[in-house]
């Protein structure tokens, strides 16, 4: 998904008064698991996350719109849904507000197909121009500096700072690509030779359709230009490394790093002025980027910035444009038949361009205030096991223990939305412009960063809106955040036996509260700081984990000759790892308060819980959408995250009587237990 202390166990929990009172049937088979998905002819032992889900994937089919099929997109589809009933209401609604009109002309200018292709290639005209008047590089850093135009070589960002959470700092990353990722430019094999053939006709068909001359040799020299930024920057695995990507430095200090790119003229063209410090990131591949300012032309770089520019917007154009986009990024790389319905992406529009004033429409009418107090309960709980796992978690030490519980303590969980939400009135959306709302959103999201520094931090923000399925966790802040679309069914269903949302929705929470003891997260402390607070020795008896963990992760082989990156994935495997742990241990308490769990349908409580947890996990994906997630996504694929899990946690092998020879069993001592 995100990134002293007295343990008070709670008397009540999520689930005692719903266990007392049911308030439905759950939506989910007869208790919260749908059990017409197991192939019970698969050994549990041999292939947990099959047995638990193997008639479903025998009998589901990917729908042509999307590259995967799961628990989480069948929550996004109902989410979708939810969101198109409240924006299509507008219109008809007298007593709408202004930001709610904004939604609704939004999503009009998107749905109204005849005026776009009417307009061709017009809408682009102000943009290529302003690209055309470059003349010298101080023109050129002036666009790197604009939220219209991405800049390739570094990207500026406002975040809390590292040293003083309670205030914000400015940041300086690697830039992005065209393509997904840097593999996709350097890898060899015919697959990646396809993919590169398919984009150099993809940047030369939108160059065509958009006048530019030469439309040939510039998608040429653009993928020349990014495979040599590719080459100078990090692998993603690299840039999770907190303490290499946190370089305190003066504007002076980066301007000797990459001079070429005049960072007080880029600063100042931000409405940032002069910093007193920046928080770098990856020095190397930006004084690698500065130095293709010398060594390419201005004219490639113009190139560049107007192709990226169409292809960035293409969306938001005629229908070929849009056509030639989709034919690329979800047919040739990510496999997908078909294009999603024009509602769909109109939906993603208006939630990217006005998240939180739809949120708001969004929580009013599906988000009940008893979930609110319930999810409330359940991380007290999950508080409380993450105590027991720390207080007896025997290879940590005295003084890192009272550190880590200190954390523990301080965590700020956030559920289902904002206390308060964001003004949108300072954006101005035009029913007859969507590429000029986009373009306009962007600035607006950018003026919304500048307006918070340098002040204190804000800590009622959030990084997602309430209609996002998803959680995460915000190392800096010590935050944990759970939109409201997540806390449905197979998450979260209130009539569901408690095994269930203790094995979904429990070990989600705790997979977020497992962040912040994460290999990255575990390197701030209880304020948000990065600072070093664990001894030597239990640092070291850490790592020691985290790396068999890592180790485990990279003999697996999801697509032939690609195997998960252990490294890349640690942060979320520890996640998960100790989100398992977590939620088993609050289940534990629980049962300890409100007696033996009964057996139902032949299973134990145990083994409903295992069974819950691998149905949030269940999904199909596309090879291409796959192959992307390995290479780019520090979440590894979901059979993974069921079976790479349970194999490392005791309990498991208790509930399934899991012997050696089962092709998961790991003997005890190979086996990693973090907590």
């Amino acid at each position: 998904m995100r990134k002293g202390l007295k343990i008070a166990m709670l008397a009540g929990s999520a689930f005692a008064s719903v266990a007392a009172a049911p308030v439905a049937k759950p939506e989910l088979g007869t208790w919260g698991v749908d059990l017409t998905a197991r192939d019970t002819n698969v050994k549990p032992g041999d292939d947990f996350a099959r047995f638990a889900n193997g008639a479903w994937l025998a009998r589901t089919e990917i729908a042509p719109d999307r590259t995967r099929a799961g628990a989480f997109i069948t929550l996004q589809d109902r989410s979708e849904a939810d969101v198109r009933g409240l924006v299509e209401a507008i219109p008809t609604n007298p007593a709408a507000t202004p930001a709610e009109r904004k939604i609704a002309d939004l999503y009009a200018s998107w749905m109204d197909e005849g005026a776009i292709d009417a307009a061709g290639a017009k809408p682009l005209a102000p943009y290529l121009a302003e690209i055309d008047a470059v003349k010298d590089r101080a023109g050129l850093i002036r666009l790197f500096a604009s939220p219209d135009y991405a800049a390739p070589g570094a990207a500026v960002g406002i975040r809390p700072d590292v040293d003083d959470p309670t205030h914000y700092a400015v940041s300086v990353r690697q830039g992005s690509l065209g393509l997904p990722g840097r593999d996709y430019y350097l890898e060899k094999g015919a697959k990646y030779e396809t993919i590169r053939a398919a984009y150099r006709t993809y940047l030369t068909q939108i160059a065509t359709l958009a006048g530019l001359p030469d439309p040939a040799g510039r998608a040429n020299r653009m993928i020349a230009l990014e495979t040599r930024i590719a080459a100078d920057q990090w692998a993603p695995a690299q840039r999770r490394d907190v303490t290499k990507t946190t370089n305190r430095m003066t504007v002076a200090e980066l301007t000797a790093l990459a001079p070429q790119f005049d960072w007080p003229v880029w600063l100042r063209a931000q409405g940032l002025g002069s910093p007193k410090r920046l928080i770098v990131g990856e020095k190397s591949a930006i004084a690698a980027a500065g130095q293709r300012l010398d060594d390419v032309p201005l004219a490639q770089w113009k190139d560049y910035l107007a192709l990226r520019f169409v292809s960035d917007h293409a969306q938001y154009l005629a229908k070929p444009f849009d056509e030639a986009k989709f034919a690329f990024f979800g047919k040739a790389l990510a496999d997908q038949p078909r294009q999603r319905d024009r509602w769909k992406r109109g939906v993603a529009l208006v939630n990217a361009a006005l998240g939180e004033e739809v949120g708001r429409l969004y929580v009013a009418r599906t988000f009940p205030p008893e979930s609110e107090r319930q999810m409330g309960e359940l991380i007290g709980d999950l508080r409380a096991a993450y105590g027991e796992l720390i207080a007896n978690a025997s290879w940590m030490d005295a003084p890192t223990r009272k550190e880590a519980l200190t954390k523990l303590a301080s965590f700020d969980p956030r559920i289902g939305h904002p206390a308060t939400y964001i003004d949108y009135s300072a954006l101005r959306i035009e029913r007859g412009d969507l590429l000029g709302n986009a373009v306009r959103s962007d600035r607006f999201d950018w003026a919304l960063q500048l307006a918070r520094f340098p002040k204190p931090v804000d800590r009622a923000l959030w990084n997602m809106t309430p209609q996002t399925v998803n959680a995460y966790y915000s190392p800096p802040m010590n935050q944990i955040t759970f939109p409201a679309a997540i806390l449905r069914p197979p998450f979260f269903d209130p009539a569901a036996d408690p095994a269930v949302n203790y094995g979904a929705i429990a070990a989600v929470i705790g997979h977020e509260m497992g962040h912040g003891f994460d290999d990255q997260g575990r390197q701030y402390d209880a304020t948000g700081k990065l600072r070093d607070w664990w001894t030597k020795e239990s640092a070291a008896s850490y790592t020691g984990r985290a790396d068999r963990l890592a180790a485990q992760y990279d003999g697996y082989e999801p697509l032939p000759g690609l195997h998960v990156n252990g490294r890349l994935t640690l942060g979320e495997n520890l996640g998960d790892l100790g989100g398992i742990q977590a939620g088993y241990t609050a289940y534990q308490r629980y049962l300890a308060r409100h007696g033996r769990a009964a057996t139902v349908d032949g299973l134990t409580g145990d083994q409903r819980f295992f069974l819950s947890y691998a149905q949030i996990w269940r999904a199909k994906s596309r090879d291409g959408f796959l192959r992307q997630q390995i290479l780019t996504d520090p979440h590894s694929p979901e059979s993974i995250r069921i079976n790479g899990i349970v194999r490392n946690f005791d309990p498991w092998y208790r509930a399934f009587d899991v012997k050696p020879g089962d092709r998961l069993y790991l003997p005890t001592a190979e086996r990693v237990r973090v907590w």
